[in-house]
């Protein structure tokens, strides 16, 4: 299939970026063997990038990133394309074809979010960094057996209209999203991160629930305020 100068740019960019975003996965402890996979949606296009199933991350390279189109069809003649893809590309598409605003879907088996998930059990928001980060409490999602896109499903209504860019699929683990790969990337990895902690506060004693005006306020504040401004100028020291 041939494809516009800037549309294979564009591929050519989310191949690299998908590639290179597995090997956070390692980093941050949130994959064993060669379980979980990074997506990432491929700008003025319906199509995405996906991991090949069953290859090891070390041996991960952009020119091994499968594409596929919204349907989660590899697209014939690509490269990569002679390698099967991640056995969640049918839930990533659905999620792609269903939330046209997310550009990037992450799945891990990263241990304590898996835990939550093994209990059935949402992340209740008890930390500021939730608030910041979901806006509120992690919410579980269906059960649901992969191959298909009954995952997809569970993911895209769980999460439509909900804060949160994590679901903890039931007796699975957990699924991010975010505009594009490298943010659900940071959501994968924030999950883990207060999956643990609040595990840990739960066997110290009663978790205390942030009231929701101030997760409210902590969501709008990290999401709006919190960073660096796009205005390149340097404040003076009285702005």
């Amino acid at each position: 299939m041939a494809f516009s100068p800037e549309v294979e740019q564009a591929i050519a960019e989310v191949r690299r970026d998908v590639a290179a975003l597995h090997a956070e996965l390692v980093r941050y402890g949130l994959v064993v063997w060669t379980g979980g996979n990074v997506s990432g949606r491929v700008p003025g296009a319906d199509l995405f990038v996906i991991k090949p199933s069953g290859v090891p991350y070390d041996a991960l390279a952009a020119e091994d990133m499968i594409l596929c189109d919204l349907d989660g069809n590899v697209v014939a003649g690509s490269p990569g394309s002679h390698r099967s893809p991640s056995s969640d590309t049918a839930a990533h598409a659905y999620v792609y074809r269903h939330m046209p605003h997310i550009g990037g879907v992450v799945h891990t088996h990263s241990t304590y979010a898996c835990a939550w998930a093994a209990r059935n059990e949402e992340i209740p928001c008890v930390l500021t960094a939730m608030a910041d980060e979901f806006g509120g409490p992690i919410p579980v999602g269906p059960f649901a057996i992969i191959g298909d896109d009954s995952i997809g499903r569970g993911i895209v209504e769980t999460l439509s209209g909900h804060r949160s860019r994590a679901v903890l699929m039931a007796n699975h683990g957990p699924f991010t999203i975010g505009k594009d790969a490298r943010d659900a990337v940071k959501a994968a990895v924030m999950v883990e991160d207060v999956a643990r902690s609040v595990h840990v506060a739960r066997e110290l004693g009663p978790l205390v629930p942030i009231p929701q005006e101030a997760v409210d306020r902590l969501f709008d504040r990290y999401q709006n305020v919190y960073g660096q401004s796009t205005d390149t100028r340097l404040a003076s020291p009285t702005e």
